[in-house]
């Protein structure tokens, strides 16, 4: 587990602007984000196709891109990624059943 003053440095840092906080953030956190996305996957069953590794990744992009981001302590930051994680898993759940209804192909005229 890392350490809270390492972690308290890096939202600190992310507050002031510094957005490689958030590549801190997440070396630190990693273990615990994979843990948090396998939690996830799991509760929702067979129905979800993305791997840990992917739903991390993906949350990753989500928060780097975000224009703001003001973290009170490492459990609003958990709660924030956990948040996305499910996002991201919602999002994946939508593309594929709009996948199964024909994807926006246009219908043949007959």
């Amino acid at each position: 587990m890392p350490d809270a003053h390492d972690v308290t440095t890096m939202l600190a840092s992310l507050r002031d602007g510094d957005r490689a906080a958030v590549d801190a953030l997440f070396s630190l956190l990693y273990d615990e984000l994979r843990r948090t996305a396998r939690r996830q996957l799991a509760v929702r069953g067979d129905a979800h196709t993305l791997g840990t590794t992917v739903v991390v990744h993906e949350v990753y992009l989500k928060l780097q891109g975000a224009r703001t981001l003001s973290l009170e302590d490492r459990g609003h930051f958990l709660a924030l990624a956990a948040r996305a994680m499910r996002q991201v898993l919602v999002d994946h759940a939508r593309a594929r059943l709009a996948d199964k209804r024909g994807g926006g192909a246009r219908p043949t005229l007959l």
